[in-house]
């Protein structure tokens, strides 16, 4: 039976408290797994506003109408709103994924600043990004991840490398096509990677002609025909848990009527071969998305 991954990065506070949990009742009453990454600090989503004019992003907002997947008081928070800390309001949240029997791991610590700064920091900055995300996770679960999804598929060969450091036993901060083992200028990373291989809701909808009421069967299309190592697909817990939800559960309704077991990474990955193939992660351009994204080349 070929196996579809699903990945659910969860950027917010709103995201945490309200999307995470409906995701959670869908999955449960479909009877399929997920893995879900929460972002540990705090949610500073009002500084992307500053983002806003550059190339691509308003018209994106505006073909999404974002403001009214993220509330008016998410836009806000950390500018004129105060920052809530997610890792210490939804603790109890998020434990309560991981007692449900779903595989949990770490998104980041301030997914926003993450995204605006990896690419061109050093070493010290980047681990003390992610140490602080790793302390959190500890702290909330008790024991330490043994997952890694990179914000923004963002990242720079520090990172690459602290993830053997902290003994991940996989990542999954890239787009691609099929398991890898990652290089980056021919470094080998000792720590497999797990690419988002479909295209993202909000990388297709009001594009090309695709909106809510023809996504699902868009989506189904590309997965009629199972590569050997199956999909990861990446969802969102502000948008497939909030407005896209019923556009969520039709697609879980179709890929299981085409054959597939939805399991979360970690089952996932269990079934793959012991060697990967090895492949060089690039900067690169993404459909439908805004700015580049780590790719498997």
């Amino acid at each position: 039976m070929p196996k579809l991954a699903l990945k659910v990065d969860v950027n917010t506070y709103r995201g945490t408290r309200v999307g995470v949990p409906r995701l959670v009742e869908v999955m449960q009453r479909h009877q399929v797994q997920a893995s879900f990454f929460f972002t540990m600090g705090k949610d500073r989503t009002g500084r992307a506003i500053r983002h806003i004019f550059r190339s691509g992003c308003l018209s994106k907002a505006s073909r999404l109408s974002i403001w009214k997947h993220y509330g008016l008081k998410t836009m806000l928070y950390g500018t004129l709103l105060p920052a809530p800390d997610i890792g210490r309001k939804c603790a109890d949240t998020m434990r309560a994924v991981r007692d449900a029997g779903f595989e949990v791991g770490i998104h980041g610590y301030d997914q926003n600043r993450w995204k605006d700064y990896v690419s061109s920091r050093d070493m010290a900055w980047t681990k003390r990004e992610m140490q602080r995300a790793v302390d959190r996770f500890i702290e909330i679960f008790g024991i330490a991840s043994k997952s890694y999804a990179a914000a923004g598929w963002q990242l720079n060969r520090h990172a690459l490398r602290l993830m053997q450091h902290f003994g991940f036993n996989y990542t999954s901060d890239t787009r691609g096509t099929q398991p890898f083992t990652p290089t980056w200028n021919a470094e080998i990373v000792a720590c497999t990677q797990l690419p988002t291989t479909l295209p993202t809701l909000d990388e297709l909808i009001n594009r090309n002609g695709i909106t809510e009421d023809n996504v699902v069967q868009h989506l189904l299309q590309l997965t009629k025909n199972p590569p050997p190592n199956g999909h990861v697909f990446t969802l969102q817990a502000e948008l497939e848990g909030g407005k896209w939800l019923p556009v969520f559960e039709q697609l879980l309704e179709g890929w299981k009527e085409q054959g597939y077991d939805i399991v979360s990474l970690r089952l996932y990955v269990q079934g793959l071969p012991a060697s990967l193939p090895r492949h060089e992660i690039v900067m690169r351009a993404v459909e439908g998305s805004v700015g580049t994204q780590a790719v498997q080349a």
